[in-house]
């Protein structure tokens, strides 16, 4: 694995998963692969999990670590190629990513789209021209339209909570009083579409995503359908993919309650937080025996230690 940016990245699926398993049961088994590499970790966005989560998988591979947030910590920095750069960006990519891959042996990126733009927005040019110029192994940290870090926790959760072989997982949309990023949903059908899961996607209409990474699953309208005889609970929002970054409801009827998973098969509730409390879930949900988030959201640990291995292992 060169650079992890998606979960076509990953060879073997199952391989990738019994190994954050293992990590899981023996965090320092490979502590010295890391000895003496840097990892920086570039953040254009805001972040709790994905910071603390990659900084500590980071840390039991001995690996040391650089945090920088653009902007505050660093130049503003201009993406636009034969650009006159007359305005308020400081620095280009060109230069910036490649001092970036000086001093760094692996570098991370968190960038999220700017949902106006869906063109320019999902050719990941943020990715992509890291990638590019800055000459070393990239992991993303959530892009425009992917957050693979985040769905092989959720992958991982899953074969370790399931209770049958191929467990229904199922993707609801719920209400948000803002409009975010389709990467998460993106991500996790992705995922879901290649492990053997029975998968299935429900949201109100209008809410879309692009078919290039639900192609394979189950789409309804209907929510109550969706949620009967589910395993496993994901909820969470996304704006608008044909009507860009719109938010085209608010319906509280999507919010998954107390009720809605009396439907499911004793499910668990999944999200990647954070959440808004009863908006997106009720808290007799997300309070309950029921919710695994705080799980989930401790395998991103294992999930991005996982990661790092492979790439230290294939790359040096």
């Amino acid at each position: 694995m060169r650079h992890f940016t998606s979960v076509k990245d990953v060879d073997n699926l199952d391989q990738m998963v019994t190994l954050a398993l293992e990590l899981k049961k023996d965090p320092l088994k490979y502590k010295e692969l890391g000895r003496n590499k840097t990892l920086g970790l570039i953040f254009f966005n805001p972040s709790l999990r994905t910071r603390l989560s990659t900084q500590k998988a980071a840390h039991n591979l001995t690996l040391r670590v650089m945090d920088m947030n653009v902007g505050q910590d660093s130049w503003s920095l201009e993406f636009r190629d034969n650009i006159v750069m007359d305005a308020n960006t400081t620095e280009h990519i060109k230069e910036a990513a490649a001092v970036m891959g000086q001093y760094c042996d692996i570098i991370g990126i968190r960038a999220f789209p700017s949902l106006n733009d869906k063109e320019s927005d999902y050719k990941e040019e943020i990715i992509q021209k890291f990638i590019k110029y800055s000459g070393v192994p990239l992991i993303s940290l959530e892009s425009a339209t992917l957050h693979p870090l985040q769905s092989f926790a959720d992958l991982v959760t899953i074969e370790e909570l399931k209770k049958k072989e191929r467990p229904k997982v199922v993707l609801t949309w719920a209400a948000h009083p803002k409009a975010l990023p389709q990467a998460v949903p993106n991500s996790f059908a992705e995922w879901m579409n290649k492990a053997n899961v029975d998968f299935v996607i429900t949201h109100p209409e209008g809410y879309e995503l692009d078919e290039k990474f639900t192609e394979g699953a189950k789409i309804t309208y209907d929510q109550n359908e969706a949620l009967r005889g589910a395993d496993f609970v994901y909820a969470k929002n996304w704006s608008s993919y044909e009507y860009y970054g719109n938010i085209l409801s608010k319906d509280k009827s999507w919010t998954v309650s107390k009720e809605k998973m009396a439907l499911t098969n004793n499910g668990k509730f999944m999200h990647c937080l954070p959440v808004r409390r009863n908006v997106e879930v009720t808290d007799d949900v997300l309070d309950s025996d029921t919710s695994v988030v705080i799980h989930q959201a401790g395998n991103r640990v294992w999930s991005a230690q996982a990661v790092m291995k492979k790439i230290l292992d294939d790359n040096f």
